[in-house]
């Protein structure tokens, strides 16, 4: 008989809690039982474990009663990843590796038929959960992951990383004295891997791209400058969807913590690659794209659109098509920076620190106020239209500017080529390092009696916007949100107070939807 204990992370939204695997073999009839709440596929490793020790040369106790046990026995477990812990316990129970020198590491992999260690989700999760666990004054456990996953774990500052290619690979390093290198591993199938984030500079498509559209430009430099979020109506080929994509490129550079985060979402969804770290998230899903996909949901939960943006760029083009429970479920993230799902067996919180960029047409025909095209739509189309945004998320929103339609000749001429990104970006970190200066958060986040404090509003632009705000009928939460942009468009014009021409700017931003034909 033998017992053994190897330990693991199951993952739980962007937790990743610790898991034992316990192994227990006995005499009796031949067995293999599985216990711990263990998913579907986490059952189905009983197989892959089987073969894999049987296909790597090793003894698989099949004359045994093995008893599988991953605790906490009330923590769901799910995914492929406990393949190797596993098949690392049974060795261990059955004295091919030395249970004892499986102390201080954590493992993680699913296992092919043959042994090889495939890469599993949210390694990233993993590894920062280590790095939290650990005490000031405690040694950080070991992790062992397989490629792929082990080079997003070792982004981790601080992180001791190894990578193992097949399952002799772990075998190896864990055999019993006096019978080191019986097992030989694979040529560089075992490696350490350095802590150091990659050198890839992130790319993003240039702003000079964009041809005219001035007022656009200008207000996504004041959206990126604070935080703010942004819809543009415009008639088709306008140049909205292309302002959109160009956005992110605007932002300030990620630092670590911000790169880890928006990392460890993307490694959890299966979407983070080596080639996009500290590259801001611009996600654009599909009009059709329910609620679910947006916020997240599922059982067990997953993170969702909004959540995969996170300190990023959530584009929704076509805005208006979009299911209008899945627009109203934006409304409480834009404001939280966060999205708490609830289920009846369990509550997981994802991260949601996105910067909402719509874009839609004026009415269904998307000729409304066009130029040259005669709008055919009806008055009561174009209010049908219109009124799939709700005035509480419009409320939310706080920079609407118009798109119009570029002249053929505006649109080949190489003089209307504006600015580049870059040069846009630096006043967006100039007016950034003030606010963060100022208030130690972007403009877009002031509320209550900071929003007063650090706006510096003078006396004529606070009655100037009153009477704004009174001829316009608007709600108090747009009101202290005209508030917040004027502070950022005096913080790009390197202004300490806010004045009147600063509040005038932000007024024409909350610009309401035209009705008519």
């Amino acid at each position: 008989m033998g017992l053994s204990l190897v330990h693991s992370r199951a993952l739980l939204g962007l937790e990743a809690r610790p898991v034992c695997v316990e192994v227990h073999l006995a005499n009796g009839l031949p067995s293999f039982t599985l216990v711990g709440l263990a998913d579907t596929e986490v059952k189905e490793a009983r197989e892959r474990v089987r073969s894999a020790i049987a296909n790597a040369g090793l003894e698989f106790p099949s004359n045994k009663r093995i008893t599988v046990n991953l605790a906490p026995a009330d923590l769901p477990k799910d995914s492929g990843r406990f393949d190797l812990p596993i098949a690392l316990g049974i060795l261990a129970a059955s004295g091919q590796i030395a249970s004892a020198r499986l102390a201080g590491w954590e493992f993680a992999g699913e296992l092919s038929l043959g042994g090889e260690l495939r890469p599993v989700r949210g390694a990233l999760a993993m590894s920062l959960a280590l790095h939290r666990d650990a005490g000031p004054h405690e040694a950080q456990a070991r992790l062992v992951l397989p490629p792929g996953s082990a080079e997003e774990a070792a982004l981790v500052p601080q992180a001791e990383v190894y990578r193992a290619r097949h399952l002799l690979d772990v075998v190896a390093r864990f055999l019993p004295e006096g019978k080191e290198g019986a097992e030989a591993p694979n040529d560089g199938g075992w490696a350490r891997l350095v802590p150091a984030a990659t050198a890839v500079t992130p790319v993003y498509a240039d702003l000079a791209d964009v041809k005219g559209q001035v007022a656009a430009r200008r207000t996504l430099e004041i959206a990126a400058a604070g935080g703010h979020s942004l819809l543009m109506v415009g008639p088709p080929g306008s140049g909205k969807s292309m302002l959109a994509q160009r956005f992110a490129g605007l932002l300030p550079p990620m630092d670590t913590t911000e790169a880890l985060e928006s990392a460890a979402v993307a490694s959890l969804a299966g979407r983070f690659t080596l080639e996009r770290w500290a590259q801001r998230p611009t996600c654009a899903p599909h009009h059709s794209a329910s609620a679910i996909a947006l916020v997240g949901g599922g059982s067990p939960p997953r993170p969702g659109e909004i959540s995969l943006a996170h300190h990023g760029v959530l584009f929704l083009d076509e805005l208006p098509e979009f299911p209008r429970t899945a627009l109203e479920a934006l409304r409480q993230p834009l404001e939280s920076g966060h999205i708490r799902i609830s289920r009846a067996a369990m509550q997981r919180e994802f991260p949601a620190r996105f910067q909402l960029v719509g874009a839609m047409n004026p009415c269904p025909c998307g000729f409304l106020g066009h130029p040259t095209r005669a709008c055919r739509c009806t008055p009561e189309q174009i209010s049908r239209y219109q009124g799939k945004l709700s005035g509480p998320l419009l409320d939310r929103i706080d920079l609407h500017v118009e798109v119009p339609a570029l002249a053929p000749g505006e649109l080949f001429d190489d003089t209307a080529r504006g600015e580049s990104s870059a040069a846009v970006r630096e006043r967006v970190v100039a007016s950034r390092e003030r606010a963060q200066a100022r208030q130690g958060t972007t403009n877009q986040a002031l509320a209550g009696q900071a929003l007063t404090e650090h706006a510096r509003a003078d006396v004529a632009a606070i009655q100037f916007l009153h009477k704004a705000a009174a001829r316009l009928g608007w709600s108090a939460r747009s009101t202290h949100r005209a508030l917040r942009v004027a502070r950022t468009i005096a913080d790009l014009a390197g202004a300490d107070a806010v004045g009147t021409g600063h509040v005038a700017e932000a007024v024409q931003y909350r610009r309401v939807l035209r009705q008519g034909g």
